[in-house]
């Protein structure tokens, strides 16, 4: 499975996914579920997939592809105008991919589906955040809805639903998004470490600060430590029921 989160905050765009993919408890692979065209000082876009690994590979060759065949009639991520319209190339590759796949043999749509976060900033527009579905329509980020998730959501949402704050910093919005990843792999084997994180600050048109964060790393393991002693010790101030 998989476990993605995209924020918009004042100062940028924030992007988290885990690696995991599986078949099975004893079949566990480590992919690249983030992906970024850039050209410096003019755009960045970053997408990050979730959902059937064939299909968000072909979806992310075939975008990346079109960015150098310079084709008319298949329109690329780097020449697009708007993000608004770069959704719309994006929302209809992943359409299109997942029509050809469900073609091929019985046809069974939900084993093809994907789910994307693509995000960004055109010279001449805003940052912009998008959620793409496998039937090729999207929705876009606003005031009441500041950030998106992909996979498996349930387990890290309740933290943020609770202190997101869109004034927050790159630094305090990585905090936030650990704590909700690590409630994740808690609770869901089928995500796990390493994970990617990008950062892109508004009007900067080029990619920020991008690493991955692994099992082993020391700060990811002081939060994971450190947050489970303090949700015992929340729990331990709050009043016993009464009978």
């Amino acid at each position: 499975m998989t476990y993605c989160i995209a924020m918009v905050l004042d100062k940028g765009l924030v992007f988290m996914s885990d690696t995991r993919t599986n078949a099975g408890v004893d079949n566990i692979s480590t992919f690249q579920k983030m992906f970024t065209w850039e050209t410096p000082g003019e755009r960045c876009i970053t997408l990050m997939t979730a959902g059937n690994l064939a299909t968000t590979q072909a979806v992310c060759s075939m975008l990346d592809e079109r960015t150098k065949a310079h084709d008319d009639r298949a329109p690329s991520l780097l020449a697009a105008p708007s993000m608004f319209q770069a959704a719309q190339i994006v929302a209809g590759t992943l359409r299109e991919v997942i029509d050809g796949q469900a073609q091929v043999g019985m046809r069974a749509d939900a084993s093809f589906n994907a789910t994307i976060i693509m995000g960004g900033q055109i010279q001449g527009g805003p940052p912009r955040l998008f959620l793409i579905y496998p039937e090729g329509n999207f929705i876009e980020a606003g005031d009441d809805t500041p950030f998106f998730q992909v996979g498996e959501t349930k387990y890290g949402r309740p933290i943020l639903v609770r202190a997101y704050d869109q004034s927050m910093s790159f630094e305090k919005a990585v905090k936030l998004m650990l704590v909700s990843f690590d409630s994740t792999v808690k609770a869901n084997l089928s995500v796990g470490l390493p994970f990617d994180l990008q950062t892109y600050e508004r009007d900067s048109l080029r990619r920020g600060y991008t690493g991955r964060i692994e099992a082993d790393d020391p700060y990811y393991n002081k939060i994971s430590n450190d947050w489970g002693e303090a949700l015992k010790s929340a729990l331990d101030s709050l009043p016993d029921f009464s009978f």
